[in-house]
């Protein structure tokens, strides 16, 4: 019986061991979780992720933590990303490839150049996207804090196409 896609091996097999051979760098990693081998990370739950206030180009209330690698330098990472309600993070681009996974609450995806809210797709708990490099696309919240889980390969960053929307360019 065929469903009308294949999984090549070749292709599949490096994302499967990618937490086998993530660096033991974040504070998650350090301080409330353990390795049972050099370059493993393992977190108990939810409870022992340690949150710090977000960087200045992501919107005002978001929060982050590092929870295996570094975003800024080459190799794999995986953050988590806590956005506060009625949060909009405009169109932006990443120069590598993305995977979001939504772990709490709800979060709008739209792809794109310019924030249309009756185009974007609602991901709850459990939904996923994958991000190509250069993919434009837009995200939003509604009326409750969520908590997505960001994976990629760095450096990674965000690039506004409007630098206007970069937060840590406007006056507060």
């Amino acid at each position: 019986m065929t469903h009308g896609f294949r999984f090549r091996r070749a292709a599949l097999a490096p994302v499967l061991f990618i937490p086998l051979v993530i660096p033991l760098t974040s504070a998650a990693a350090a301080d409330g979780a353990h390795g049972d081998r050099v370059g493993a990370v393992t977190l108990v739950d939810g409870a022992a992720v340690k949150w710090e206030k977000g960087p200045p180009n992501l919107p005002k209330g978001t929060e982050i933590s590092a929870i295996a690698g570094d975003p800024a330098k080459p190799g794999p990472f995986v953050l988590r990303v806590k956005f506060p309600a009625n949060t909009v993070i405009a169109p932006h681009t990443h120069s590598k490839a993305e995977t979001l996974t939504i772990l709490s609450g709800s979060i709008f995806h739209q792809h794109g150049t310019k924030v249309d809210k009756t185009k974007g797709a609602e991901l709850r708990t459990g939904g996923f996207v994958f991000l190509p490099e250069m993919m434009p696309h837009a995200l939003w919240t509604t009326d409750e804090a969520v908590i997505l889980q960001v994976s990629g390969s760095g450096p990674f960053g965000v690039d506004y196409l409007d630098p206007a929307d970069d937060p840590s360019k406007t006056k507060n």
